[in-house]
């Protein structure tokens, strides 16, 4: 009876333990990571500038790119234009506000795309292997080896220089990284406890690639998207200074193309648009740099 009372007691009296803190996540982690990094970061606030100029430096110029403001091939600082004029008399500070969108969204929509592409191809291989691995690595190869710029240019020649096809072609042509990189991902995975712990209970293969596997996978993935978005900004404005650029809409590429003949006379027309394509991959690359250091779990236990 004794003995009872003095358990029930002490348990009466014992205070409840506070439960661990939960470490911090993957993703709040990483985000802590990047912001320490000062090269991803000014990278980071240097698209932020540019994207905000060419969404709202429209709304606020109101201009038309390809019209003729005054004689052709003007310097910066005259009287027609703060930047100058090109080969035609057309503002270039207009037409590197304007050709800002276009360049971003063939950047964008390209990145997607391949990346999409990649992540398919990738998962499908990498999760069944076997002959369908085979196959779909041997498509992978032929893309791997064909001349990615003459390919992309048969491309649009076929279906007209367009924003979109351009951008279409630009994806088809270079996704080929990411499925390797995805499939790599793949087959580690798929081996790991708790992939068989889902197989175990019942899930289907949908379920597993999907939503289990995939978002596991994401964080090479991610950064493989980021460097994509500038491989693919480079992309157009070799099409563009080739002559295959679309006519009808403004973008630093074709600016550069138009210009080339009139380098020597007029350097600033192919310079500015070439220092804004230059700053724009470069803010992007140094994104992916950041955003590989802190994804990836190595690289982030040495921050």
């Amino acid at each position: 009876m004794t003995g009872s009372s003095l358990t029930t007691s002490q348990e009466t009296q014992t205070v409840p333990q506070p439960r661990p803190a939960k470490p911090p996540g993957q993703w709040r982690e990483a985000l802590r990571v990047f912001c320490r990094n000062p090269s991803a970061v000014f990278g980071f606030l240097l698209l932020l500038a540019i994207v905000c100029i060419t969404i709202f430096g429209p709304m606020v110029m109101e201009a038309d790119p390809f019209d003729m403001v005054g004689p052709p091939m003007e310097a910066p600082g005259s009287e027609f234009g703060l930047l100058g004029t090109d080969y035609l008399g057309r503002d270039l500070l207009t037409g590197l506000v304007y050709g800002g969108r276009a360049t971003l969204l063939v950047g964008v929509v390209a990145a997607i795309l391949s990346v999409v592409i990649g992540i398919v191809v990738g998962a499908l291989a990498g999760y069944y292997g076997g002959w369908i691995d085979e196959a779909l690595m041997r498509i992978t190869e032929f893309f791997q080896v064909l001349p990615t710029l003459l390919f992309a240019m048969v491309l649009v020649t076929l279906f007209s220089p367009t924003l979109w096809t351009i951008s279409i072609a630009i994806g088809i042509v270079s996704w080929t990284g990411t499925a390797r990189l995805a499939r790599g991902e793949f087959l580690r995975l798929k081996q790991l406890d708790y992939i068989l712990a889902e197989r175990v209970v019942g899930a289907g293969n949908g379920r597993l690639i999907w939503k289990v596997i995939l978002p596991n996978a994401m964080a090479p993935l991610i950064v493989s998207a980021t460097l994509a978005i500038g491989t693919a900004i480079l992309f157009e404005a070799g099409l563009s200074f080739l002559g295959l650029g679309d006519p009808n809409m403004m973008s630093w590429g074709l600016m550069i193309g138009n210009n080339r003949s009139y380098i020597l006379v007029a350097w600033w027309a192919v310079t500015l648009p070439g220092i804004a394509i230059f700053l724009t991959v470069l803010a992007v690359s140094l994104i992916g740099d950041g955003l590989n250091d802190a994804l990836n779990p190595r690289l982030r236990e040495r921050t």
